[in-house]
This record gives C-alpha cells, sequence and structure tokens, in this order.
C-alpha cells in the first residue's frame, strides 16, 4: 500500500483525467478500500482541490473548477508539450500574452527533472521557427473574448474594417477560430448577409456584452482550415476561370491545395476546376502544373495567355532536336 502523501499525488493525478471515477475504481487503482478512498477525497478537499461527488449507480468523482488555480500533475510528455508550447507562445502571433508565457515558462523550467529540460532544449535548439513580427497579430483578449461566445453559443456583434479599411458593424453567431500562419480568422454565420462568412480578427473590435444564445447550424464545411484557407484566397482574386479537366474529380482534389480552388463533378471521367489570381499567368502557372489535360474557354486573357505559352514552349524545342529517350539523348 502506498504511504498516505504518495497515494494522495495518485489519487490527485487520476482525477486531473477529465472523467469520473466510482469510488471502487479508485479503490481498485490504489489498492485500498472505498472508506480510505473518500478519506483522501476529503483530504484534497481540504487542501483546496475541488472534488465533486455525484451519487447513484452512475456517480462518481471527478476533480471540477475551484476559486483558484490548484498545482497540476504532468506526465513527461504533457510537460514537455507544455514547455515547448509557452516557448512557442513567447514569440507567437498573439499580442499580450509574451510576458505571461515566459513567466509560465520559467516556473516550469525550475522544477523539469533534468532529462526532460535536455528534452526541451534539443528540440528548441533544432527547430526553426518562422516569425512573423512583421505581419499583423491578434489580441489575446480578443481571442478569449470570441472562443467564450463560440462556446456559449451566444451573438456578437463586432465593427469590422475590411482589406479596403472601410468599416461596418457586424452581428453574427460565432462558431469557431482558425489559425493560419500569423493570422487568426473568425468562422461565422452573418446574420445581416444570411451566409456564412470569414473575418480577420486583427480586423474586428467585439462589443461586449454579447448578445443572445442561437441554436448552432450545421458547419459549411468538415474542413474548417480548408473553407478558411479557400475564402482567403478567393477574396483576393482579380481574375477567375472555370477549367474542364479530362480527369476524375478526386484526381485532380489531389493534386491542388484549397486556396487554389475548388472541383465541380462532369461525369466520372471529367470535372470542372474553379480557380483565379491576382493576374493569368498565376493560372496559366497553376493548370500546367497539373500534369492532366485540360481545356480552356474564358476568360480570353486566359485562352491568350495559354497560346502565348504553347507558341514560347514550342519554340524551346526546334525541330530536330533529340528527345530524352532517341539516340542522341540521356537515354540512349
Amino acid at each position: 500500500m502506498l504511504e498516505t502523501s504518495a497515494r494522495l499525488l495518485r489519487l490527485l493525478s487520476l482525477l486531473q483525467t477529465p472523467r469520473d471515477w466510482t469510488g471502487p475504481e479508485l479503490a481498485d487503482r490504489l489498492d485500498v478500500s472505498t472508506r480510505t478512498v473518500r478519506n483522501d477525497v476529503e483530504r484534497l478537499r481540504g487542501l483546496g482541490y475541488p472534488v465533486n461527488a455525484t451519487r447513484g449507480n452512475v456517480g462518481g468523482y471527478r476533480l471540477g473548477a475551484g476559486a483558484a488555480m490548484p498545482p497540476l500533475l504532468l506526465d513527461d510528455e504533457e510537460a514537455v508539450a507544455i514547455a515547448l508550447g509557452l516557448r512557442t507562445a513567447a514569440s507567437g502571433s498573439i499580442t499580450g500574452i509574451e510576458e505571461s508565457s515566459l513567466r509560465a515558462l520559467a516556473k516550469l523550467e525550475q522544477v523539469l527533472p533534468s532529462r526532460l529540460r535536455r528534452r526541451v532544449n534539443t528540440l528548441q535548439s533544432y527547430t526553426v521557427t518562422t516569425r512573423y513580427d512583421s505581419g499583423p497579430k491578434a489580441d489575446a483578449a480578443v481571442l478569449t473574448a470570441l472562443t467564450a461566445a463560440c462556446r456559449d453559443h451566444e451573438r456578437l456583434r463586432f465593427d469590422y474594417a475590411d482589406h479596403t479599411g472601410a468599416t461596418s458593424v457586424r452581428s453574427v453567431e460565432p462558431y469557431r477560430l482558425v489559425n493560419r500562419g500569423s493570422r487568426w480568422y473568425l468562422v461565422a454565420y452573418d446574420l445581416d448577409r444570411a451566409d456564412w462568412r470569414t473575418f480577420r480578427v486583427d480586423r474586428l473590435t467585439p462589443r461586449i456584452p454579447t448578445g443572445p444564445g442561437f441554436t448552432p447550424r450545421d458547419l459549411p464545411s468538415d474542413d474548417l482550415a480548408g473553407h478558411v484557407g479557400q475564402g482567403v484566397a478567393t477574396a483576393t482574386w482579380q481574375h477567375r476561370a472555370r477549367i474542364t479537366v479530362h480527369a476524375p474529380a478526386a484526381v485532380v482534389a489531389e493534386r491542388i491545395t484549397p486556396w487554389i480552388g475548388g472541383v465541380e463533378v462532369l461525369d466520372e471521367e471529367t470535372c470542372v476546376l474553379v480557380t483565379g489570381a491576382q493576374n493569368v499567368e498565376t493560372i496559366a502557372v497553376y493548370i500546367g502544373m497539373l500534369g492532366l489535360d485540360f481545356t480552356v474557354t474564358e476568360p480570353p486573357e486566359l485562352v491568350a495567355q495559354l497560346r502565348k505559352l504553347a507558341d514560347r514552349y514550342g519554340r524551346s524545342t526546334p525541330d530536330g532536336a533529340p528527345g530524352p529517350m532517341s539516340p542522341g539523348g540521356d537515354g540512349g
């Protein structure tokens, strides 16, 4: 049987797992009686740990939220993950938490065993992080307010500045926050426009308090990261094109990323790639990299660009030049 202090730590570790534990389950894990479990639970409560208990056949013990932050027990992998996360947060894309992240990291590294401290330092020393100092940063307080509104299903009003600088007041049902590079985006249902919208967090200012609750809708996509990526990309397109690709939609979808465009099925062997860019030269490069046959009929600027490229490529391989597998080529 474990000594009392060691047993309390073991009990605390079990209760920090997000589940309910019955008295017999805890007694079996600790190799003690259920009466000892009840006494140990009272000891933890006396130390300030809010251990909740429910009665009945499905009742049990669970560690709840208290008025103060109690000490946490972490296994090796959890401690390493938190240390690395704090180091990243200290120089990340969220403003207002750099100093608190460094303070928390100092406290954690002070008590890390030498074997774990060496693992953290090794990972940090041999990992290169891309900095986003020149990009916009989201305010931690704003992210917290948005997250709470998403969690509680509460309507939200905020002032929003679009890419031109024009401002408006938006009323939305907030659902998810998506991080993409140095930027954060709010995926929400815009009540005034009756449609899903994506908002850059660094461009919005929430109006607090939040509004009434709402019944959640089905999300616009199972892949919200891809949904946001495509929406961000298409918002900056100056030229758009619908390109018939002579290949199954699944094949094309595997060769593009969401921010390049979307794929529409025509039949089992043909699909339409809906894409765009700031110029037709970029679109021509995209579709050339697919490695698939395609047909383009519009826009006229793209058709002209592809013809120009075809002439250029044709001139780059003059008649009589040896091919790679001909007697005069590398493969002969």
